[in-house]
């Protein structure tokens, strides 16, 4: 039987396809060894997390207006967040990998991160041991994805009581395939507009809608990995492990956005302008065991096993945001539109929603 995935995630498959089945070689950046591996991790994955974390952010509102007690909105959302060219290299000599990961050619040392050049990959790297013995070689990987990181979104939202409504974002855990993993997604969301505490329900007394609004939301995801040792590889000694199926990346990215918004409603059009704070952290790890080249013995390379070698855990985005746009409201339906910026990215959202 078919898998179907729902719409948001339809769209993620769909963009990144072309590029993952050859440049998700994650497990290039693993062979360097836990200390090394976290710290190119960090650097081959900030302007992702922090593009991703603006599009997790984005698209909660287009209105200061609340729906009222018993309404309902159910939008779906994408967010192209736009990463500066300066965000979409690093240099390898500049992140404080050991003196152990060396550049192959000392003259390049700039490197894609996961967005950016999706042709070329990064530089050489030579891997040595304690006693400055060459091990290894291997190529740093090319970006997966341009300059535009996707973040749809499903959400909706319920008519409350008090001039406030309530948001949700969700969807279960959905297995993607060996591809490209699982992911699960939940979200919650609550708006008040405080100007009609202060103005009668006639709307020709307020002269405008004032809301803040407080979200939060979480994604999960996992993917199966696969290095294993170089061929003629041997264990350095009897204790390391030789069963490496269990190996994961793991990452949980949690957002939260603080947003004031003033809008005007003329007819069926709804301009805004609104001013927020966004927190996003994530947590990206590894389980399961890894060979890690370590020495030559016997004219051999030897490895070392790594049990659930490291875990990243950071806030990559505390910064303020604006965002401009706006919604048609039609009969039923709904067309909503914006930019936002915020730290040197921008953040184009459209959707389309239906309400009564």
């Amino acid at each position: 039987m078919m898998r179907k995935f729902p719409f948001p995630v339809l769209i993620l498959v769909l963009l990144f396809s072309n590029n993952l089945q050859a440049q998700l070689n994650f497990e290039q950046l693993i062979r360097s060894g836990p200390a090394d591996a976290e710290k190119l991790v960090d650097a081959y994955a900030q302007p992702l997390l922090y593009g991703f974390g603006l599009g997790m952010n984005s698209g909660w509102t287009n209105t200061a207006q609340t729906l009222g007690p018993l309404h309902f909105d159910l939008r779906i959302i994408g967010t192209g967040s736009i990463v500066p060219t300066a965000k979409q290299t690093f240099d390898v000599t500049k992140i404080g990998l050991s003196s152990n990961l060396r550049p192959s050619d000392p003259s390049k040392t700039t490197s894609p991160t996961f967005t950016g050049d999706t042709k070329n990959n990064g530089p050489w790297v030579d891997l040595f041991d304690g006693n400055n013995n060459k091990l290894i070689s291997f190529e740093l990987p090319n970006a997966v994805i341009g300059n535009v990181i996707p973040t749809p979104q499903v959400q909706l939202t319920i008519g409350f009581f008090a001039n406030t409504e309530i948001m949700v974002r969700a969807a279960p855990k959905i297995k993607l395939g060996e591809r490209f993993g699982s992911l699960s997604l939940i979200g919650f969301g609550i708006k008040h507009n405080i100007i009609r505490d202060f103005f009668s329900e006639e709307g020709n007394k307020i002269p405008f809608d004032l809301s803040l609004l407080a979200g939060y939301n979480t994604l999960k995801y996992s993917r199966a990995l696969n290095l294993q040792p170089l061929d003629g590889m041997i264990p350095e000694n009897e204790q390391q492990i030789a069963d490496f199926s269990t190996q994961e990346i793991y990452a949980q990215f949690d957002n939260y956005l603080f947003q004031a918004t003033i809008s005007k409603e003329i007819s069926f059009f709804t301009p805004f302008i609104s001013l927020g704070y966004s927190i996003s952290g994530a947590k990206i790890g590894l389980k399961g065991s890894y060979p890690i080249v370590n020495s030559i013995r016997d004219n051999q390379l030897a490895y070392i096993t790594y049990t659930d070698p490291f875990q990243l855990k950071k806030d990559y985005l505390k910064t303020f945001r604006g965002d401009v746009g706006f919604q048609i409201k039609l009969p039923v339906i709904r067309i909503y539109g914006s930019y936002g910026f915020s730290g040197g990215f921008g953040m184009l959202s459209g959707g389309i929603g239906l309400g009564i």
